[in-house]
């Protein structure tokens, strides 16, 4: 199974829409509370190439971008390998 990590806020529908898709799928993952971490926005914006926005979604320290990336990830049939669910 992947290692998968989110940068969230608590207020982010986007964010709460990528942990659904994660828990419909049974993976596992690391969230990252910048609500209750504010000292780590720097650390993901670096990892991120300067992405800003929540979520930023990383798949075995991949960064694939936000909750839209992942969804198109979904749609192409591509994300099941990234995470390592692929039948």
């Amino acid at each position: 199974m992947a290692k998968v990590e989110l940068y969230t806020t608590m207020w982010c529908p986007y964010c709460a829409r990528a942990k659904d898709l994660l828990e419909h799928k049974g993976v596992a993952f690391e969230e990252i509370s910048l609500d209750e971490e504010p000292r780590r926005r720097d650390e993901m914006m670096k990892r991120a190439n300067g992405g800003r926005t929540v979520p930023q979604i990383f798949i075995n320290d991949e960064h694939i971008g936000g909750c839209d990336d992942m969804f198109a990830l979904e749609r192409a049939g591509k994300l099941d390998s990234k995470l390592g669910t692929a039948a």
